[in-house]
């Protein structure tokens, strides 16, 4: 039987593909390489499901992998993201929203407003009569924007309705994620949706791998916008060895790493081809302590006492912690709103100043004498010994926690500290809000740390009454708090809310369910010979990453193409002296490509092509032959 001749022919082009394959060296056959960009943290990823991240870096993924319907631009400013226009209509209740064309999932579907309408019903929807949504703490951003409907008129648009005038919609950190994917997932459920790599998202790069030590994206080929050099994004998690972080970024195995300590963070100063950055930041270390009053974890009733929570402010010496501990980086903290937010930011009237004889004198006023053995007693006359844990992510909480220790033992507190696995701490009995019971949290004391974005809002709705059994973390209850709450965020002007502002923070003071240690600086260091066009958000006083919304991963250019503009900030000292050992391995790398080896003036390329045509030119004249050939064989 005489072969087909198109498959005769195949087979000597694969013949002659397999000859040539080894005529030529392998850098003849190119491939791209491929440029992460490494970044550390000390956190681990919580969660790829946006609604169930409760941490820092759960953020900076979910705005890589999602748009919002407006992004954050570099002064944290509203620019396009999932929506390229809106309007708000003469009467101030209604915004419109223009979806942009020809928009799509990294999955190649359809990106619509149907996406819109679905996302931000399951929000709307979760929320009535009081519920929650995942973890909650992207509840308050329609809530508070007054949102009474969402439709979608065409594919195009998407009408919002409230209540009230707002301008709150278009500073939404609430991520807009594909109906395709999430139509099955409902309020209910939400919780148990593990949005599993590869997540389907329309942002610039899209979560591919996920393990307990890394998350690795990807460049997103249907992303609508500017995408920075990096192919792909690796983001490292180092929540108990910090050092190795900073040994790691030392090697150049890591581009970028974000809260390193403030010891190493001086070694890194001065460190060649680093910059390193001590901004301002919108956040705030704090004491928290359980007040819940309705049979709550506490160990003592005294916790629930405003007189003896203030008493012991005056028993921590804030300015030694931030100079001992942070080596300066932070300032005294005050309120739950940080001096970052500068139109809201007020400090209190009557600030405590570290005493120990006033923290004293003020215990023996409240009622909680101290023992024969000069513990103190609360007044069900248990001995007070307070439990106080703190995370494992950051070496600083401990350190804070041992000066807390001696500074309370000297008032007759007896503090017993534990550091916990960040994980531990938030899903088992410490901050779980879902046991044993809605607020009923087993602890004392906790070490931890909030950040807010541009709005207030965030900051301030942590404290409310109706936050206990979700984002509250001090169980804390004031009917006066949670009505100015309401009057700030229905204020006509900004000057009406910002009297409203000012009250709550005095409030808090004066109740002390947080003592504000201090409001820590954002440290973080990059490296400046792999890639270029690094950008601060916001441009002054700000930071690359970890800030609001991913405009500045889009913005970085590769260092070796191109020669940047020399910049002041960019050491060229020689490098600081290491800590000593060897580095920890980072994520693996991609299957390595080949690489072209050859100069662009090489004249291999013209040989190859010289090659490749008079070898196809050689099968034709066969084929020719052999048909000829057949043609002849038949006509006989």
């Amino acid at each position: 039987m005489r072969s087909p001749l198109c498959d005769r022919f195949a087979r000597t082009l694969a013949a002659f593909g397999l000859a040539l394959a080894a005529l030529l060296p392998a850098a003849a056959v190119q491939a791209k390489d491929i440029l992460t960009l490494r970044v550390g943290t000390v956190e681990s990823l919580d969660s790829l499901n946006p609604f169930e991240t409760a941490l820092n870096v759960g953020y900076e993924v979910f705005t890589l992998n999602y748009d919002l319907l407006v992004n954050f631009g570099p002064n944290n400013d509203p620019v396009p993201g999932f929506a390229d226009s809106w309007t708000q209509s003469a009467d101030q209740l209604s915004w419109t929203f223009h979806i942009r064309d020809g928009m799509k999932w990294s999955d190649g579907q359809p990106a619509t407003s149907a996406d819109v309408v679905y996302t931000y019903n399951l929000e709307l929807n979760g929320t009535k009569n009081g519920g929650v949504v995942g973890l909650g703490y992207l509840d308050p951003y329609l809530k508070d924007s007054f949102v009474t409907g969402v439709t979608a008129p065409d594919p195009s648009h998407v009408v919002i309705t409230t209540s009230r005038p707002t301008t709150k919609l278009t500073h939404s950190y609430i991520p807009i994620v594909p109906q395709h994917i999430w139509k099955n997932v409902t309020p209910a459920n939400v919780a148990n949706f593990a949005n599993n790599v590869p997540v389907v998202g329309t942002g610039p790069y899209q979560a591919v791998e996920s393990t307990s030590q890394y998350v690795r994206l990807v460049r997103n080929p249907y992303y609508w916008g500017k995408q920075g050099a990096e192919d792909e994004i690796v983001i490292q998690y180092y929540p108990s060895a910090p050092d190795t972080m900073v040994a790691a970024f030392k090697n150049s195995e890591l581009d970028y790493i974000h809260s390193p300590s403030a010891e190493s963070f001086n070694q890194l100063k001065t460190a060649k081809n680093t910059v390193a950055l001590a901004s301002e930041g919108n956040g705030f270390t704090q004491l928290n302590y359980n007040t819940y009053t309705k049979g709550g974890g506490a160990s003592t009733t005294a916790l629930q006492d405003p007189a003896f929570r203030k008493a012991l402010g005056y028993a921590i010496d804030k300015p030694t912690l931030i100079q001992k501990v942070l080596l300066g980086y932070a300032s005294p903290g005050t309120t739950q709103v940080p001096p970052w937010e500068t139109n809201w930011h007020v400090e209190p009237n009557d600030v405590r100043q570290f005493n120990i004889d006033t923290a004293n004198s003020m215990l023996d006023a409240a009622g909680y004498p101290r023992g024969p053995n000069g513990t103190r007693i609360d007044r069900q006359g248990k001995p007070i010994n307070l439990r106080l844990y703190a995370p494992n992510t950051d070496p600083s909480y401990a350190k804070d926690a041992q000066f807390i220790q001696g500074w309370f033992g000297q008032v007759g507190i007896k503090v017993s500290a534990q550091v916990l696995d960040e994980g531990t701490l938030v899903t088992d009995e410490a901050l779980d809000t879902t046991k044993p019971a809605k607020g009923q949290l087993n602890y004392d004391m906790v070490i931890w740390g909030w950040v807010g974005d541009p709005d207030p809002n965030a900051l301030l709705q942590i404290l409310l009454t109706s936050s206990i059994g979700s984002t509250s973390d001090s169980q804390w209850s004031d009917p006066q708090y949670d009505q100015l709450y309401v009057q700030q965020n229905e204020a006509a002007n900004d000057a009406d809310r910002k009297m409203y502002i000012t009250q709550m923070q005095q409030i808090f003071y004066d109740q002390a369910p947080y003592d504000i240690l201090y409001y820590d600086n954002n440290l973080d260091t990059y490296h400046t010979d792999k890639f270029a066009g690094w950008q601060n958000q916001p441009v002054q006083g700000g930071a690359p990453f970890f800030q609001d919304g991913s405009i500045n991963y889009t913005l970085l250019t590769d260092a070796t193409k191109a020669t940047p503009a020399p910049s002041a900030s960019v050491n060229a000292e020689p490098t600081a002296a290491g800590s000593g050992g060897v580095a920890a391995s980072v994520a693996p790398a991609p299957a390595p490509v080949p690489t072209d080896t050859g100069s662009s003036g090489s004249a291999l390329p013209l040989i190859v092509g010289v090659i490749a045509i008079a070898a196809l030119l050689v099968v034709f004249i066969m084929m020719t032959r052999r048909r000829r050939a057949a043609a002849a064989e038949d006509d006989e």
